[in-house]
């Protein structure tokens, strides 16, 4: 059986100046080849270099580039934002996991004391049997 593996995504580099920039990476170790999430082609997949350096002349892709370096603040922010809502999921994924532990614990508990019980009233229905057959 063979593992299904999907292109991986591209995205621009920093330069020394902090500005996003294109590059083009390896595809020797990536054989699936990439996808630009730029939005210009959606679901468009570059198998080679010279493909996706082709989209990277694009002026949809340049655009893209274009904004990303006059938001760089704005995702910085937003980037801070998501790190403390993860960390709040987080938690919540922890408490509502602690307490679907201690749930199915109570579960298996009463679980196994409704067995007793009615363990207990079939042995008790058969001696009782027993007494009025004698």
């Amino acid at each position: 059986m063979e593992l299904a593996t999907e292109p991986d995504l591209y995205y621009p580099s920093i330069d020394d100046n902090g500005n996003y920039i294109d590059y083009l990476p390896s595809f020797n170790q990536n054989v699936n080849g990439y996808y630009c999430s730029c939005g210009c082609r959606k679901d468009k997949i570059y198998q080679t270099k010279q493909k996706l350096l082709i989209h990277h002349k694009t002026k949809c892709h340049q655009k893209w580039l274009i904004n990303l370096n006059q938001n760089k603040t704005n995702y910085y922010i937003e980037n801070v934002k998501m790190k403390e809502l993860i960390h709040n999921q987080q938690k919540i994924i922890a408490t509502i996991s602690k307490t679907n532990i201690n749930k199915s614990a109570t579960i298996d508990y009463l679980t196994s004391q409704l067995l007793l019980i009615e363990n207990y009233k079939s042995s008790t229905a058969i001696n009782i049997d027993n007494l009025i057959n004698l």
